[in-house]
Parts: C-alpha cells; sequence; structure tokens
C-alpha cells in the first residue's frame, strides 16, 4: 500500500497550523462590532488593507462576509483536525472531511479571486488595487489559499493510500 508522502501531509499541517491564528486574529475581524476589536489586531488590519490594498477586509461586501461566517463556522472547527491527521500522516479518515473543505474554500476562493480581477474598486470607501500590478499582488495573497486546497483534493482523489476502496473479506 502506498504511504501519502509525508512531505505534503507536513505543508497541510502547516497550512492548517497557520490558518487557525490567521483566521482568529485577521480574517474574523470584520464579523465583530468595532469596540470588541483589540487596537492593535485593528491597526494590523488596517496596515495589511493598506499594504495590499485590499478594501474587502474593512469593508466587506455582503457575499464576502458570508464566505467569513463560512471560515468561522464550517472551515475553522477543521483547521485543528486537519492538522492533527496531517501531522500524525496517514489518516485515512481524513479524506472525505479533507475533500469537503477543499472544494469548499476552493470554490469561495474563485469568486474572490474573480472579484479583485475584475470588480471597480474606484468607487470603494477604502483603497483598492487599482492598476494591474496592485491586484497582482492582491491576488498573490489569496492565491496560496486556492492552490493548498486544490493540492489536498488532488491529493484526495488521486493518491492510493487515501483513495483505495477498502477490500472485504468474505467468510
Amino acid at each position: 500500500m502506498a504511504a501519502a508522502p509525508r512531505w505534503r501531509e507536513r505543508l497541510f499541517a502547516l497550512y492548517f497550523l497557520t490558518h487557525l491564528p490567521l483566521t482568529l486574529l485577521i480574517d474574523l475581524q470584520p464579523l465583530l462590532p468595532a469596540g470588541l476589536r483589540p487596537p492593535a489586531l485593528t491597526e494590523l488590519l488596517e496596515w495589511y488593507a493598506a499594504a495590499f490594498r485590499d478594501p474587502m477586509m474593512l469593508q466587506p461586501p455582503e457575499w464576502f462576509k458570508a464566505f467569513i461566517y463560512c471560515e468561522a463556522f464550517l472551515q475553522m472547527p477543521f483547521f485543528p483536525v486537519a492538522a492533527y491527521a496531517f501531522l500524525k500522516g496517514g489518516c485515512k479518515w481524513i479524506r472525505t472531511p479533507a475533500i469537503i473543505y477543499s472544494t469548499h474554500v476552493a470554490t469561495t476562493l474563485f469568486a474572490i479571486l474573480a472579484h479583485i480581477l475584475f470588480h471597480d474598486f474606484s468607487k470603494s470607501e477604502h483603497s483598492g488595487p487599482q492598476t494591474q500590478r496592485e491586484r497582482l499582488i492582491l491576488l498573490s495573497v489569496y492565491m496560496p489559499y486556492l492552490l493548498i486546497p486544490l493540492l489536498i483534493l488532488f491529493t484526495m482523489l488521486r493518491n492510493p493510500h487515501y483513495n483505495q476502496a477498502e477490500k472485504r473479506k468474505r467468510k
């Protein structure tokens, strides 16, 4: 039986281990009332939004806010489970949850990336990307959150360790 390549499992574990604090400290801020946000984290978010010209994090459109709720209530509980499975390695039970997670995230990221590429940010209250270069820089921030879930999906579907059907013995 072929084992899943450990480098991929380690990459996936690192992805989930780093995604958890980023989600808690940065991504979920738009869902909180301004008075509940710690000032240092608000400053960090404002710095990020200005440096990468990402107005969606300061004033998220409703569809983007829906994705943040999905991240909070669907994805975030999965992060420690996935980190454990991939750190331990060889956990076949992670296959179905990982497929669900990765397809969900890829679907949301396609919408976000399309918005970054095609939306007219000139009417945004906060400065958004205006040039192609600025759009590509912002795209590069979001791209790992598409590519790694696609690699997870590919691994779960194509790696013999994860997609091999269990053979049952006949009595």
